[in-house]
């Protein structure tokens, strides 16, 4: 009964203009998708690969982190064109839920934003298979499987208004994220143009800044009426992700700072 009165209610609240749209309208789909996502990745993953060599995926990971950087760079150019630059109120922003072009435009883009936040699960399956297990850390697992929820979230209920900013600065970010990694998996003979690398973890600090301190002006001084509850939950993930962002970005490179110091003295 419980079951049934929660479905229902969620039946109620769904966009109708996302209903029936892949991966849309089952969420448990999406639970089924993300346990077994964590569970292969911090389970059964490593130990299936514990007495194997690690496979070659140089030229699969190649194809796959350049069609993020172009997925990426569809979703900032389809985030702009359907609401941040055609009018969109920085402030506060309602979602659109008419069948206006741009409002559509808007909600595709959400839905595949969402759709590509699951393609990434793959990074860290690849880590995996690559026998690269060290870098399939806590954050990195709740960071990847956060995401797809969020974006569920959005794609049935909310899809677009004030929390679209998020899938537009992050979509940026990773044109950049990725870029990164094709480059790196180009061979050795790259890396000496991947010095900025340690900034990635900066660029993604102030993409967490921006976007919490969007979120916060919207729940506490916006006049619109996109969900109270939504901005609150906004502004609690951006939070934690900076302070868990923050302590590795100190971790990892201020403590090879002082490294280097020590040795060169």
């Amino acid at each position: 009964m419980v079951f049934n009165a929660v479905a229902d209610f969620l039946e109620a609240k769904t966009d109708p203009r996302t209903r029936g749209w892949f991966m849309v309208d089952s969420l448990g789909l999406l639970a089924t998708v993300l346990f077994v996502y964590v569970y292969f990745c911090s389970v059964a993953g490593p130990r299936w690969m514990k007495d194997r060599k690690p496979f070659d995926l140089k030229r699969p990971m190649l194809v796959y982190n350049a069609l993020q950087v172009f997925m990426s760079a569809v979703l900032v150019y389809e985030g702009l064109q359907g609401g941040w630059l055609q009018g969109y109120n920085f402030s506060c922003q309602d979602v659109d839920y008419s069948d206006n072009p741009i409002a559509l435009r808007m909600a595709r883009a959400v839905w595949l934003y969402y759709i590509c936040k699951l393609t990434e699960l793959l990074d860290t399956v690849a880590m995996v298979l690559r026998k690269k297990t060290r870098q399939v850390s806590p954050l990195h697992l709740w960071h990847h499987t956060l995401m797809p929820i969020t974006s569920y979230i959005g794609v049935r209920f909310l899809p677009g208004g004030h929390g679209t900013l998020l899938g537009v600065i992050n979509s940026f970010v990773h044109v950049i994220m990725y870029s990164y990694y094709l480059l790196s998996g180009l061979g050795p003979e790259y890396q000496k143009y991947l010095w900025w690398k340690k900034y990635l973890t900066l660029l993604q600090l102030v993409q967490f800044t921006i976007l919490s301190t969007h979120s916060a002006y919207g729940l506490f001084f916006g006049t619109c009426s996109y969900p109270k509850f939504i901005l609150t939950l906004l502004v609690v993930n951006q939070v934690n992700f900076i302070i868990q962002f923050g302590r590795f970005y100190i971790r990892t490179y201020q403590s090879e700072k002082k490294q280097k110091q020590q040795k060169a003295a």
